[in-house]
């Protein structure tokens, strides 16, 4: 049976994963994702290229990194993760800039424990004083330089087009709109934004309003407000687009959050 849990502390958001048959929709998240390999072989695309994780493997993904997911085989994939906002992880390393993992995966027995440490601390309601000195002990991990490499900042165009679609959550995305905006054509926009996310202009739409709707979420506890303050037609509307991106739907998020 698939099983995604999530518990959040130190503003740190931890999730335990276990399936076999479900598939992430390609997607990416805004905080830096850290997690570790249980059980199986988790696979996925990032980069155009296929990532293996085997057990003991630490997955490392940098903030609008698009990935999806799935287990490699019948047999399915346990893993954990931590979710880091980039504006914390940053203070904790004592970085202005924003830095970028150089590797997808490593295995690296050090970090490993260290993240089962912080996700095991969240995930089992430990105090946020331990949670916070765990999450230290993490980031202190990343000293070695050859863990990070520098971050390749947007272009022009699409930091604008961000912006833009930023802006729009709460109503449909007009390409037209921000093609105008730009001075450019709709179709080489869309070749432009796609080459340098790496996602289309209508998936990172759809993502940054799920986004925008967890965040809404745990500030709340009311997935309702989430729906009508995101656009999102109903609740089951929500629901299935946050459930291909958290394995679970965003009612079932918020009663982890009680």
């Amino acid at each position: 049976m698939d099983r995604f849990i999530y518990k959040k502390s130190a503003g740190v958001t931890a999730l335990a994963a276990s399936f076999i048959d479900f598939r992430y929709k390609k997607h990416s998240h805004e905080e830096y994702a850290l997690g570790v390999t249980l059980r199986g072989i988790q696979e996925y695309n990032l980069d155009g290229s296929l990532q293996s994780s085997y057990q003991n493997g630490v997955m490392l993904f940098n903030p609008e990194q698009p990935h999806d997911g799935m287990a490699h085989d019948e047999t399915g994939v346990d893993y954990v993760m931590v979710y880091i906002e980039p504006k914390l992880f940053l203070e904790i390393l004592e970085k202005s800039d924003l830095v970028r993992f150089s590797f997808p995966i490593v295995y690296n027995y050090r970090l490993q424990q260290r993240i089962l440490n912080l996700s095991y601390a969240i995930l089992s309601g430990k105090d946020e004083a331990l949670c916070s000195e765990l999450l230290l002990s993490l980031a202190d991990s990343f000293t070695q330089p050859n863990l990070f490499m520098s971050f390749r900042k947007d272009n022009d165009l699409t930091r604008k087009a961000k912006d833009m679609i930023y802006c729009s959550l709460e109503n449909t995305l007009r390409l037209d709109d921000i093609c105008r905006e730009l001075d450019i054509s709709k179709f080489k926009f869309i070749r432009i934004f796609k080459t340098n996310t790496g996602i289309s202009p209508y998936q990172y739409f759809l993502n940054c309003k799920v986004e925008l709707a967890k965040r809404l979420i745990e500030k709340n506890k009311d997935v309702y407000s989430a729906v009508a303050e995101c656009g999102f037609v109903d609740l089951s509307h929500l629901n299935k687009h946050f459930k291909s991106i958290y394995g679970i739907t965003a009612f079932e998020y918020m009663s982890y959050l009680s």
